[in-house]
């Protein structure tokens, strides 16, 4: 009988502290506004480190819905793909900004198996300017990652990338109660 390993979610499922534009992976994750037209924080950079080319492919896609995600190349980057995806503008909580959020991650992760992406990283979605608590979003992604995983092994590893020492603290305590 030939049995074979399969890594449990949370074996491919990482944290790590950096820039997300500079990982070798298959694809990053933008948390981009609904023009996909770049703007501030991570959608910025990762529009700067990919070059022109990345603005001219998004106009092509004519924005993209909260909750949504729509894929170019990396051009300049690493990462052979970015997905785009918008993330929702924290209110109260009360706005449907955790469905909306989970939908983030889930239609990302849609995306990348429809691509044959083995490995993809995520930024913090809705936490910068958009203002969603970070403790509170990394249970949402990680929550709806994990149970994504639990249902397709067709993904390697994903990656949730933070760029400060307090995002990767929130995100290391919210995968321990995983």
């Amino acid at each position: 009988m030939n049995i074979e390993s399969i890594a449990t979610p949370s074996e491919r499922m990482g944290i790590i502290q950096g820039d997300i534009t500079t990982l070798t992976v298959d694809a990053i994750v933008n948390a981009a506004n609904t023009s996909l037209l770049g703007g501030g924080g991570v959608d910025g950079a990762i529009h700067r480190a990919a070059g022109e080319e990345l603005l001219a492919a998004c106009k092509q896609l004519n924005g993209c819905q909260i909750g949504r995600a729509k894929i170019t190349p990396g051009y300049r980057l690493t990462a052979k793909y970015v997905i785009h995806t918008v993330g929702p503008v924290w209110h109260d909580g009360n706005d449907r900004e955790p469905e909306l959020l989970a939908s983030c991650y889930r239609e990302s992760l849609i995306l990348a198996v429809a691509n044959q992406i083995q490995t993809i990283a995520f930024p913090a979605i809705s936490c910068g300017v958009y203002g969603y608590p970070i403790d509170l979003a990394a249970q949402v992604a990680l929550e709806t990652v994990y149970a994504f995983l639990a249902q397709d092994n067709s993904i390697a590893g994903v990656s949730f990338v933070c760029f400060n020492d307090r995002d990767y603290d929130t995100y290391v305590e919210a995968f321990g109660m995983l």
